[in-house]
């Protein structure tokens, strides 16, 4: 009796990590010839990783990211793409991160810039970072819905305060005038304080004609590309070399 109220009462303190090892600990035996100490360090840790796997669960939940499979452990380095392992390995500290820095990934189509993207988003939720993924069209697309709602401040608000933003598909469709703008304010916002992945077809050298208007392109650039990394990828597309991935595999082995 005394020991179920013990259970309720972790329950009730929202400690289910510590709840469950506790359980496990009265169905085996084996465990009561462990110390006091010993034990109460199991329940301990037990809640340790439930707190971990919950926040995890809930920073990718919120990220969106459109390969949720992809991780830094799958990525392909066998095809000759301009990729290094040395750099995805810095890259997976998560310093830059903790840095504010952003990212430049740039490539032809199939090259897997949207894979490397999401397995480094994923990295960085697994570092706690908080994370949000966009293709930026559909981005500029919910920038103009919020003008129209009244929503906007909230959004760019939300959007700001993310550890790393990450724009795919950048610079696949021209800019108008409106849309300029609020990406020079999304910059903006987060220059210098957040981190910013960038993910182009488009070679970096070419970013400043993309963006059109002088005056804001030289803004945006010398914000998104000051103290930035760039990985520049090369070669053919991984899809013409590799066989496409079982339906609900959902990794994609490093080759979107």
């Amino acid at each position: 009796m005394l020991m179920q109220q013990t259970l309720d009462t972790l329950h009730a303190l929202r400690l289910p990590g510590m709840a469950q090892a506790l359980q496990q600990q009265l169905e085996q035996p084996a465990t009561h010839e462990l110390c006091f100490e010993e034990r109460l360090a199991l329940l301990v840790e037990r809640e340790l990783l439930v707190r971990d796997n919950r926040r995890l669960s809930r920073l990718l939940k919120a990220a969106r990211l459109r390969l949720a499979g992809a991780c830094i452990e799958d990525i392909d380095y066998r095809h000759p793409r301009g990729l290094k392992r040395a750099q995805i390995a810095g890259l997976a500290s998560g310093e830059w991160l903790r840095a504010g820095h952003n990212l430049c990934l740039s490539g032809p189509t199939g090259t897997g810039k949207t894979y490397l993207a999401c397995a480094l988003g994923n990295q960085a939720c697994r570092l706690g970072f908080s994370v949000r993924y966009f293709r930026l069209p559909r981005l500029l697309e919910q920038l103009a819905i919020a003008h129209g709602d009244g929503s906007y401040p909230r959004l760019m608000a939300s959007l700001a305060k993310a550890d790393l933003l990450l724009l795919d598909d950048w610079a696949i469709q021209p800019l108008t005038a409106g849309q300029r703008h609020d990406l020079m304010e999304l910059i903006e916002d987060r220059h210098g304080l957040k981190s910013t992945l960038i993910a182009s077809q488009l070679p970096i050298e070419h970013w400043h004609d993309y963006l059109g208007e002088p005056t804001v392109a030289d803004a945006i650039l010398d914000r998104l590309l000051h103290r930035a990394h760039r990985i520049p990828l090369q070669g053919e597309s991984l899809r013409k070399s590799s066989p496409a991935p079982e339906q609900g595999n959902g990794t994609g082995a490093g080759h979107a």
